[in-house]
Protein backbone atom coordinates (compact mmCIF):
# COMPACT_ATOMS: atom_id res chain seq x y z
CA UNK A 1 0.00 0.00 0.00
CA UNK A 2 1.53 3.45 -1.03
CA UNK A 3 0.69 7.28 0.10
CA UNK A 4 0.50 9.93 -2.22
CA UNK A 5 -0.11 13.13 -1.19
CA UNK A 6 -2.83 16.07 -3.20
CA UNK A 7 -4.00 19.41 -2.72
CA UNK A 8 -7.09 18.24 -4.20
CA UNK A 9 -8.25 14.93 -4.51
CA UNK A 10 -11.94 14.18 -6.63
CA UNK A 11 -13.46 11.50 -6.61
CA UNK A 12 -15.74 11.05 -9.98
CA UNK A 13 -14.63 12.14 -13.25
CA UNK A 14 -17.89 13.19 -14.64
CA UNK A 15 -18.79 16.93 -16.11
CA UNK A 16 -18.47 18.09 -12.43
CA UNK A 17 -15.45 15.98 -10.97
CA UNK A 18 -13.21 16.49 -14.41
CA UNK A 19 -14.16 19.71 -14.54
CA UNK A 20 -13.29 20.59 -11.08
CA UNK A 21 -9.72 18.82 -11.53
CA UNK A 22 -8.83 20.77 -14.69
CA UNK A 23 -9.78 23.99 -12.59
CA UNK A 24 -8.06 23.52 -9.78
CA UNK A 25 -4.83 22.27 -11.82
CA UNK A 26 -5.24 25.45 -13.86
CA UNK A 27 -5.40 27.50 -10.14
CA UNK A 28 -2.02 25.33 -9.61
CA UNK A 29 -3.21 22.77 -6.99
CA UNK A 30 -1.61 19.31 -7.14
CA UNK A 31 -5.02 17.41 -8.14
CA UNK A 32 -5.39 14.27 -8.65
CA UNK A 33 -9.37 12.58 -10.09
CA UNK A 34 -10.57 9.08 -9.37
CA UNK A 35 -13.28 7.41 -11.39
CA UNK A 36 -13.83 3.85 -12.61
CA UNK A 37 -16.07 4.11 -15.52
CA UNK A 38 -15.16 1.59 -18.30
CA UNK A 39 -15.47 1.93 -21.82
CA UNK A 40 -16.23 -0.64 -24.48
CA UNK A 41 -12.90 -1.35 -24.68
CA UNK A 42 -12.00 -1.97 -21.29
CA UNK A 43 -10.50 1.03 -20.63
CA UNK A 44 -10.61 4.06 -18.31
CA UNK A 45 -13.19 6.40 -19.79
CA UNK A 46 -13.36 9.76 -18.53
CA UNK A 47 -16.82 11.92 -18.68
CA UNK A 48 -18.85 9.93 -16.35
CA UNK A 49 -22.67 9.06 -17.76
CA UNK A 50 -22.91 12.86 -19.37
CA UNK A 51 -19.83 11.51 -21.80
CA UNK A 52 -20.23 7.93 -22.26
CA UNK A 53 -24.06 7.11 -21.79
CA UNK A 54 -25.84 10.64 -21.89
CA UNK A 55 -25.75 13.99 -22.66
CA UNK A 56 -23.07 13.52 -25.63
CA UNK A 57 -24.18 10.07 -27.32
CA UNK A 58 -27.99 10.89 -26.76
CA UNK A 59 -27.08 13.88 -29.01
CA UNK A 60 -25.44 11.99 -31.20
CA UNK A 61 -28.23 9.65 -31.99
CA UNK A 62 -30.67 12.58 -31.73
CA UNK A 63 -28.76 14.30 -34.74
CA UNK A 64 -28.61 11.39 -37.07
CA UNK A 65 -32.32 10.32 -36.52
CA UNK A 66 -33.30 14.15 -37.15
CA UNK A 67 -31.02 13.60 -40.67
CA UNK A 68 -32.94 10.34 -41.07
CA UNK A 69 -36.70 11.80 -40.34
CA UNK A 70 -35.50 14.77 -42.82
CA UNK A 71 -34.65 12.42 -45.87
CA UNK A 72 -37.72 10.55 -45.47
CA UNK A 73 -40.17 13.08 -44.36
CA UNK A 74 -39.47 16.67 -45.32
CA UNK A 75 -36.79 17.15 -47.68
CA UNK A 76 -39.51 16.94 -50.66
CA UNK A 77 -40.89 20.48 -49.09
CA UNK A 78 -37.71 21.84 -50.54
CA UNK A 79 -37.85 20.29 -53.84
CA UNK A 80 -35.60 17.50 -53.24
CA UNK A 81 -36.47 14.04 -53.75
CA UNK A 82 -35.30 10.90 -52.24
CA UNK A 83 -36.59 7.50 -52.29
CA UNK A 84 -35.42 4.14 -50.59
CA UNK A 85 -34.31 6.00 -47.27
CA UNK A 86 -32.53 3.49 -45.03
CA UNK A 87 -31.00 3.76 -41.92
CA UNK A 88 -28.15 1.38 -40.48
CA UNK A 89 -28.31 1.02 -37.06
CA UNK A 90 -24.56 -0.22 -36.82
CA UNK A 91 -23.13 2.20 -38.47
CA UNK A 92 -25.15 5.04 -36.78
CA UNK A 93 -24.43 3.37 -33.47
CA UNK A 94 -20.61 3.21 -34.57
CA UNK A 95 -20.62 7.13 -35.45
CA UNK A 96 -21.74 7.52 -31.22
CA UNK A 97 -19.28 5.35 -30.23
CA UNK A 98 -16.61 6.82 -32.11
CA UNK A 99 -17.79 10.39 -30.66
CA UNK A 100 -17.77 9.40 -26.86
CA UNK A 101 -14.31 8.30 -27.68
CA UNK A 102 -12.74 11.58 -28.76
CA UNK A 103 -14.18 13.21 -26.15
CA UNK A 104 -13.46 10.77 -22.96
CA UNK A 105 -9.56 10.79 -24.34
CA UNK A 106 -10.21 14.50 -24.41
CA UNK A 107 -10.53 14.57 -20.80
CA UNK A 108 -7.41 12.60 -20.81
CA UNK A 109 -5.43 15.03 -22.94
CA UNK A 110 -7.01 18.13 -21.12
CA UNK A 111 -5.68 16.07 -17.14
CA UNK A 112 -1.97 15.98 -18.62
CA UNK A 113 -1.66 19.59 -19.60
CA UNK A 114 -2.77 20.48 -16.01
CA UNK A 115 -1.08 18.03 -14.63
CA UNK A 116 -4.18 16.33 -13.05
CA UNK A 117 -3.09 12.88 -12.33
CA UNK A 118 -5.69 9.93 -13.28
CA UNK A 119 -6.86 6.75 -11.00
CA UNK A 120 -8.94 4.44 -12.77
CA UNK A 121 -10.77 2.75 -9.68
CA UNK A 122 -13.23 3.39 -7.11
CA UNK A 123 -12.75 5.72 -4.30
CA UNK A 124 -13.78 6.06 -0.52
CA UNK A 125 -13.16 9.09 1.57
CA UNK A 126 -12.06 8.06 4.82
CA UNK A 127 -11.27 10.06 8.21
CA UNK A 128 -8.79 12.52 7.72
CA UNK A 129 -9.37 13.50 3.96
CA UNK A 130 -7.72 10.47 3.06
CA UNK A 131 -8.61 8.37 -0.11
CA UNK A 132 -8.41 4.85 -0.78
CA UNK A 133 -8.12 3.83 -4.28
CA UNK A 134 -9.62 0.39 -4.93
CA UNK A 135 -8.30 -0.48 -8.81
CA UNK A 136 -9.97 -2.77 -11.32
CA UNK A 137 -7.85 -5.71 -9.94
CA UNK A 138 -8.72 -5.64 -6.84
CA UNK A 139 -5.48 -4.35 -5.13
CA UNK A 140 -5.62 -0.70 -2.87
CA UNK A 141 -3.85 2.64 -1.94
CA UNK A 142 -4.64 5.68 -0.08
CA UNK A 143 -3.90 8.76 -1.24
CA UNK A 144 -4.29 12.11 1.35
CA UNK A 145 -5.53 15.92 0.51
CA UNK A 146 -5.57 18.80 2.04
CA UNK A 147 -9.16 18.70 0.31
CA UNK A 148 -11.61 16.04 -1.42
CA UNK A 149 -14.40 16.81 -3.56
CA UNK A 150 -16.70 14.19 -3.82
CA UNK A 151 -18.85 13.84 -7.17
CA UNK A 152 -19.99 10.70 -7.40
CA UNK A 153 -22.86 11.53 -10.12
CA UNK A 154 -26.28 9.51 -10.01
CA UNK A 155 -27.61 6.17 -11.58
CA UNK A 156 -30.85 5.26 -12.69
CA UNK A 157 -33.62 4.69 -10.63
CA UNK A 158 -34.74 0.72 -11.29
CA UNK A 159 -38.16 -0.37 -10.72
CA UNK A 160 -38.60 -3.21 -8.22
CA UNK A 161 -41.26 -4.58 -11.35
CA UNK A 162 -39.04 -4.12 -14.06
CA UNK A 163 -35.22 -4.95 -13.14
CA UNK A 164 -32.77 -4.02 -16.14
CA UNK A 165 -31.90 -6.55 -18.00
CA UNK A 166 -29.54 -4.90 -20.60
CA UNK A 167 -31.59 -6.71 -23.55
CA UNK A 168 -35.15 -6.20 -23.34
CA UNK A 169 -35.66 -4.33 -20.37
CA UNK A 170 -32.90 -1.14 -20.52
CA UNK A 171 -31.89 1.88 -18.60
CA UNK A 172 -30.52 5.00 -20.69
CA UNK A 173 -27.52 2.87 -21.67
CA UNK A 174 -29.08 0.23 -22.98
CA UNK A 175 -31.31 2.57 -24.71
CA UNK A 176 -28.58 3.68 -26.84
CA UNK A 177 -26.94 0.61 -28.24
CA UNK A 178 -30.20 -1.56 -29.76
CA UNK A 179 -28.66 -3.27 -32.65
CA UNK A 180 -31.81 -2.76 -34.85
CA UNK A 181 -34.40 -0.83 -34.93
CA UNK A 182 -37.62 -1.91 -32.02
CA UNK A 183 -40.80 -2.40 -34.23
CA UNK A 184 -42.31 -1.51 -30.22
CA UNK A 185 -40.70 0.42 -27.98
CA UNK A 186 -41.97 1.28 -24.16
CA UNK A 187 -41.05 3.86 -22.34
CA UNK A 188 -42.14 4.41 -18.83
CA UNK A 189 -41.01 7.95 -17.67
CA UNK A 190 -42.15 11.13 -20.21
CA UNK A 191 -39.42 13.24 -17.97
CA UNK A 192 -36.02 14.54 -20.55
CA UNK A 193 -34.13 10.50 -21.21
CA UNK A 194 -37.75 9.07 -22.08
CA UNK A 195 -38.77 12.19 -24.70
CA UNK A 196 -35.40 12.11 -26.61
CA UNK A 197 -34.42 8.46 -26.80
CA UNK A 198 -38.20 8.04 -27.82
CA UNK A 199 -37.95 10.57 -30.17
CA UNK A 200 -34.42 8.89 -31.78
CA UNK A 201 -36.64 5.78 -32.11
CA UNK A 202 -39.83 6.45 -33.56
CA UNK A 203 -37.85 8.93 -35.94
CA UNK A 204 -36.45 5.78 -37.46
CA UNK A 205 -39.74 4.27 -37.56
CA UNK A 206 -40.38 2.52 -33.89
CA UNK A 207 -44.01 2.59 -32.68
CA UNK A 208 -43.27 4.59 -29.29
CA UNK A 209 -45.95 4.59 -26.09
CA UNK A 210 -44.71 6.74 -23.27
CA UNK A 211 -46.35 5.95 -20.08
CA UNK A 212 -46.23 9.15 -17.47
CA UNK A 213 -47.29 9.10 -13.87
CA UNK A 214 -47.83 12.21 -13.26
CA UNK A 215 -51.19 13.96 -14.31
CA UNK A 216 -49.60 16.69 -15.78
CA UNK A 217 -46.77 16.87 -19.40
CA UNK A 218 -43.58 17.92 -18.57
CA UNK A 219 -44.64 19.53 -15.20
CA UNK A 220 -41.61 21.30 -14.36
CA UNK A 221 -41.77 23.68 -17.64
CA UNK A 222 -44.09 26.22 -18.04
CA UNK A 223 -47.46 25.11 -18.57
CA UNK A 224 -48.16 27.36 -21.97
CA UNK A 225 -45.05 25.71 -23.48
CA UNK A 226 -45.47 22.09 -22.23
CA UNK A 227 -48.49 22.16 -23.97
CA UNK A 228 -47.48 23.14 -27.16
CA UNK A 229 -44.73 20.79 -27.10
CA UNK A 230 -47.12 17.75 -26.03
CA UNK A 231 -48.92 18.79 -28.68
CA UNK A 232 -46.06 18.72 -31.31
CA UNK A 233 -45.35 15.32 -30.11
CA UNK A 234 -48.21 14.02 -30.69
CA UNK A 235 -48.44 15.13 -34.03
CA UNK A 236 -45.31 12.79 -34.61
CA UNK A 237 -46.58 9.90 -33.28
CA UNK A 238 -45.50 9.88 -30.22
CA UNK A 239 -48.61 8.16 -28.10
CA UNK A 240 -47.65 9.62 -24.52
CA UNK A 241 -50.34 8.46 -21.70
CA UNK A 242 -50.08 10.35 -18.30
CA UNK A 243 -51.38 9.81 -14.68
CA UNK A 244 -50.89 5.72 -16.02
CA UNK A 245 -49.19 3.93 -13.28
CA UNK A 246 -47.28 0.69 -14.23
CA UNK A 247 -47.38 -2.33 -11.87
CA UNK A 248 -45.69 -4.66 -13.64
CA UNK A 249 -43.76 -5.27 -16.48
CA UNK A 250 -43.18 -8.69 -17.18
CA UNK A 251 -39.69 -10.11 -20.10
CA UNK A 252 -41.12 -12.81 -22.12
CA UNK A 253 -38.80 -14.36 -24.81
CA UNK A 254 -38.46 -11.73 -26.97
CA UNK A 255 -41.34 -9.07 -25.85
CA UNK A 256 -42.20 -7.32 -22.73
CA UNK A 257 -45.57 -7.04 -21.47
CA UNK A 258 -46.59 -4.16 -20.04
CA UNK A 259 -49.46 -3.93 -17.13
CA UNK A 260 -50.58 -0.20 -16.15
CA UNK A 261 -53.65 1.50 -14.82
CA UNK A 262 -55.02 5.08 -16.06
CA UNK A 263 -58.48 6.47 -16.11
CA UNK A 264 -60.30 4.02 -17.52
CA UNK A 265 -58.69 0.89 -15.39
CA UNK A 266 -55.91 -1.55 -16.05
CA UNK A 267 -54.40 -1.67 -19.45
CA UNK A 268 -51.94 -3.97 -21.17
CA UNK A 269 -49.32 -3.04 -23.51
CA UNK A 270 -47.04 -5.99 -25.35
CA UNK A 271 -43.39 -3.81 -26.37
CA UNK A 272 -40.40 -5.48 -28.23
CA UNK A 273 -37.97 -3.50 -26.12
CA UNK A 274 -38.89 -1.28 -22.58
CA UNK A 275 -36.87 1.52 -21.73
CA UNK A 276 -37.36 2.32 -17.73
CA UNK A 277 -36.89 6.12 -17.59
CA UNK A 278 -38.05 7.58 -14.27
CA UNK A 279 -35.49 9.24 -12.87
CA UNK A 280 -31.91 9.70 -11.42
CA UNK A 281 -30.72 8.96 -7.76
CA UNK A 282 -27.29 10.48 -5.95
CA UNK A 283 -24.77 7.27 -6.33
CA UNK A 284 -23.08 7.22 -2.70
CA UNK A 285 -23.43 4.32 -1.61
CA UNK A 286 -19.69 2.61 -0.40
CA UNK A 287 -18.90 6.03 -0.65
CA UNK A 288 -17.95 7.13 3.05
CA UNK A 289 -16.12 5.45 5.41
CA UNK A 290 -16.18 5.48 9.25
CA UNK A 291 -15.89 8.83 10.80
CA UNK A 292 -15.93 11.04 7.88
CA UNK A 293 -18.64 13.42 10.09
CA UNK A 294 -20.14 13.66 6.22
CA UNK A 295 -24.10 13.30 6.04
CA UNK A 296 -26.36 12.24 3.60
CA UNK A 297 -30.11 13.14 3.46
CA UNK A 298 -32.86 10.47 3.45
CA UNK A 299 -32.55 10.13 -0.73
CA UNK A 300 -28.69 9.66 -0.20
CA UNK A 301 -27.78 12.87 -1.48
CA UNK A 302 -24.63 14.47 0.87
CA UNK A 303 -25.86 17.19 2.36
CA UNK A 304 -23.77 20.78 1.45
CA UNK A 305 -24.41 24.00 2.09
CA UNK A 306 -24.75 27.00 -0.40
CA UNK A 307 -21.20 26.39 -1.53
CA UNK A 308 -21.32 22.72 -1.87
CA UNK A 309 -19.25 22.74 2.01
CA UNK A 310 -20.35 19.51 3.53
CA UNK A 311 -19.55 21.39 7.15
CA UNK A 312 -16.49 18.90 7.62
CA UNK A 313 -12.99 20.39 7.08
CA UNK A 314 -11.75 20.42 2.80
CA UNK A 315 -14.29 17.94 2.10
CA UNK A 316 -16.92 19.17 -0.33
CA UNK A 317 -19.01 17.55 -2.60
CA UNK A 318 -20.40 18.63 -5.92
CA UNK A 319 -23.20 17.42 -8.96
CA UNK A 320 -25.68 15.07 -8.88
CA UNK A 321 -24.61 13.70 -5.51
CA UNK A 322 -25.81 16.94 -3.32
CA UNK A 323 -29.08 19.02 -3.83
CA UNK A 324 -30.20 20.54 -7.39
CA UNK A 325 -31.29 19.88 -10.77
CA UNK A 326 -29.43 16.89 -11.99
CA UNK A 327 -27.77 18.92 -14.87
CA UNK A 328 -24.00 18.34 -16.23
CA UNK A 329 -23.76 22.03 -16.40
CA UNK A 330 -25.27 23.06 -13.04
CA UNK A 331 -22.68 20.35 -11.50
CA UNK A 332 -19.71 22.05 -13.89
CA UNK A 333 -20.09 25.25 -12.60
CA UNK A 334 -19.99 23.83 -8.80
CA UNK A 335 -16.69 22.23 -9.67
CA UNK A 336 -15.30 25.31 -11.03
CA UNK A 337 -17.02 27.43 -7.59
CA UNK A 338 -15.32 24.57 -5.21
CA UNK A 339 -11.43 24.71 -6.80
CA UNK A 340 -11.73 28.47 -6.96
CA UNK A 341 -12.90 28.44 -3.09
CA UNK A 342 -10.46 26.33 -2.72
CA UNK A 343 -7.68 28.41 -3.92
CA UNK A 344 -8.97 31.39 -2.19
CA UNK A 345 -10.57 33.23 -5.18
CA UNK A 346 -14.37 34.25 -4.99
CA UNK A 347 -16.87 31.01 -6.23
CA UNK A 348 -20.53 31.50 -7.00
CA UNK A 349 -23.09 29.22 -8.67
CA UNK A 350 -26.82 31.28 -9.44
CA UNK A 351 -28.82 28.34 -9.11
CA UNK A 352 -31.95 30.80 -10.06
CA UNK A 353 -30.80 31.44 -13.52
CA UNK A 354 -29.53 27.47 -14.71
CA UNK A 355 -30.99 27.04 -18.45
CA UNK A 356 -33.17 23.20 -18.69
CA UNK A 357 -33.05 22.21 -21.76
CA UNK A 358 -34.68 19.10 -23.71
CA UNK A 359 -33.33 17.81 -27.47
CA UNK A 360 -36.47 16.57 -29.03
CA UNK A 361 -37.88 18.34 -32.48
CA UNK A 362 -39.14 21.06 -31.41
CA UNK A 363 -36.49 21.61 -28.42
CA UNK A 364 -37.69 22.86 -25.56
CA UNK A 365 -35.78 25.17 -22.98
CA UNK A 366 -36.28 27.54 -20.02
CA UNK A 367 -34.52 29.64 -17.12
CA UNK A 368 -35.91 30.78 -14.03
CA UNK A 369 -39.33 31.27 -12.54
CA UNK A 370 -42.67 29.41 -14.87
CA UNK A 371 -45.71 31.74 -14.14
CA UNK A 372 -47.23 28.56 -11.99
CA UNK A 373 -44.25 29.53 -9.37
CA UNK A 374 -44.78 33.02 -10.12
CA UNK A 375 -48.41 32.50 -9.12
CA UNK A 376 -47.23 30.21 -6.06
CA UNK A 377 -45.36 32.78 -4.64
CA UNK A 378 -47.67 35.64 -4.60
CA UNK A 379 -45.29 37.64 -7.30
CA UNK A 380 -46.86 40.02 -9.55
CA UNK A 381 -45.93 39.44 -13.27
CA UNK A 382 -46.35 40.35 -16.74
CA UNK A 383 -46.09 38.11 -19.52
CA UNK A 384 -45.42 38.10 -22.74
CA UNK A 385 -45.16 35.47 -26.24
CA UNK A 386 -44.45 35.16 -29.79
CA UNK A 387 -44.60 32.27 -31.93
CA UNK A 388 -41.58 31.17 -34.45
CA UNK A 389 -44.36 30.45 -36.93
CA UNK A 390 -44.43 34.42 -37.27
CA UNK A 391 -40.66 34.70 -37.79
CA UNK A 392 -39.36 34.88 -41.63
CA UNK A 393 -36.22 32.60 -40.68
CA UNK A 394 -37.97 29.53 -39.39
CA UNK A 395 -40.63 29.73 -42.00
CA UNK A 396 -37.08 29.69 -44.31
CA UNK A 397 -36.26 26.56 -42.40
CA UNK A 398 -39.80 24.93 -42.56
CA UNK A 399 -39.44 24.84 -38.59
CA UNK A 400 -42.28 26.70 -36.86
CA UNK A 401 -43.61 24.90 -34.26
CA UNK A 402 -43.24 27.01 -30.95
CA UNK A 403 -42.93 30.52 -29.18
CA UNK A 404 -41.08 32.07 -26.55
CA UNK A 405 -42.81 33.17 -23.62
CA UNK A 406 -41.10 36.01 -21.30
CA UNK A 407 -42.48 36.44 -17.94
CA UNK A 408 -41.03 40.05 -15.84
CA UNK A 409 -42.00 41.50 -12.78
CA UNK A 410 -45.02 43.82 -13.13
CA UNK A 411 -43.79 46.47 -11.15
CA UNK A 412 -40.15 46.51 -11.91
CA UNK A 413 -40.04 44.62 -15.28
CA UNK A 414 -37.36 42.14 -13.94
CA UNK A 415 -36.86 38.75 -15.64
CA UNK A 416 -38.44 36.16 -14.04
CA UNK A 417 -38.45 33.92 -16.37
CA UNK A 418 -37.76 32.84 -19.97
CA UNK A 419 -39.61 29.77 -21.81
CA UNK A 420 -39.16 28.36 -25.33
CA UNK A 421 -39.84 25.37 -27.54
CA UNK A 422 -38.96 25.65 -30.84
CA UNK A 423 -36.15 25.51 -33.30
CA UNK A 424 -32.65 25.69 -32.19
CA UNK A 425 -33.90 27.17 -28.53
CA UNK A 426 -31.36 25.44 -26.71
CA UNK A 427 -28.55 27.85 -28.32
CA UNK A 428 -31.11 30.41 -27.69
CA UNK A 429 -31.63 30.49 -24.23
CA UNK A 430 -28.36 31.90 -23.21
CA UNK A 431 -29.31 34.95 -24.28
CA UNK A 432 -32.18 34.78 -21.13
CA UNK A 433 -29.47 33.23 -18.96
CA UNK A 434 -27.55 36.58 -19.65
CA UNK A 435 -29.98 38.85 -19.43
CA UNK A 436 -30.91 37.48 -16.01
CA UNK A 437 -28.07 36.68 -14.66
CA UNK A 438 -27.00 40.55 -15.16
CA UNK A 439 -30.54 41.07 -13.60
CA UNK A 440 -31.82 42.84 -17.06
CA UNK A 441 -35.44 43.19 -17.90
CA UNK A 442 -38.05 42.81 -20.27
CA UNK A 443 -37.08 46.10 -21.79
CA UNK A 444 -33.52 45.57 -22.12
CA UNK A 445 -34.11 42.52 -23.95
CA UNK A 446 -36.36 44.83 -26.00
CA UNK A 447 -34.31 47.55 -26.54
CA UNK A 448 -31.26 45.14 -27.78
CA UNK A 449 -31.03 45.03 -31.46
CA UNK A 450 -31.60 41.72 -33.29
CA UNK A 451 -30.55 40.72 -36.44
CA UNK A 452 -32.52 39.89 -39.06
CA UNK A 453 -33.94 37.28 -40.10
CA UNK A 454 -32.55 35.28 -37.04
CA UNK A 455 -34.67 32.98 -34.69
CA UNK A 456 -33.34 35.17 -32.20
CA UNK A 457 -36.12 37.77 -32.68
CA UNK A 458 -38.69 35.90 -31.31
CA UNK A 459 -36.74 36.53 -27.62
CA UNK A 460 -37.04 40.28 -29.30
CA UNK A 461 -40.72 40.05 -29.85
CA UNK A 462 -41.89 38.20 -27.08
CA UNK A 463 -39.73 40.86 -24.72
CA UNK A 464 -41.59 43.47 -26.55
CA UNK A 465 -44.48 41.65 -26.62
CA UNK A 466 -44.60 41.89 -22.25
CA UNK A 467 -45.61 45.59 -22.95
CA UNK A 468 -48.05 44.86 -25.68
CA UNK A 469 -45.82 46.48 -28.33
CA UNK A 470 -44.35 43.61 -30.51
CA UNK A 471 -44.19 44.44 -33.76
CA UNK A 472 -45.11 41.51 -35.85
CA UNK A 473 -48.26 40.07 -33.91
CA UNK A 474 -51.14 41.65 -33.08
CA UNK A 475 -51.26 42.59 -28.91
Amino acid sequence: MSEQKFDVIVIGGGPAGYVAAIRAGQLGLKAACIDAFEGKDGKQALGGTCLNVGCIPSKALLDSSRQFENVTSHFDAHGISTKDAKIDVKTMVGRKDKIVKQFTGGIGMLFKSNKVTSFFGTGKLLAGNKVEVTGKDGSTQTLEAVNVILATGSVPVELPFAKFDGKLIVDNAGALDFDKVPKRLGVIGAGVIGLELGSVWRRLGAEVTVIEAMPDFLAAADQDIAKVAAREFKKQGLDIHLGAKVSKAEAKKTTVEVTYEDKNGEQKLTVDKLLVAVGRRAYTEGLLGDGTGVKTDERGRIEVDEHCWTGVDGVWAIGDCVRGPMLAHKGSEEGVMVAELIAGKAGHVDYDTIPWVIYTEPEVAWAGKTEQQCKDEGIPYKTGNFPFSAIGRAVAMNDTAGQVKVIAHAETDRLLGVHMVGPCVSELIAEAVVAMEFKGSAEDLARIVHAHPTLSEAVHEAALSVDKRAIHKAN
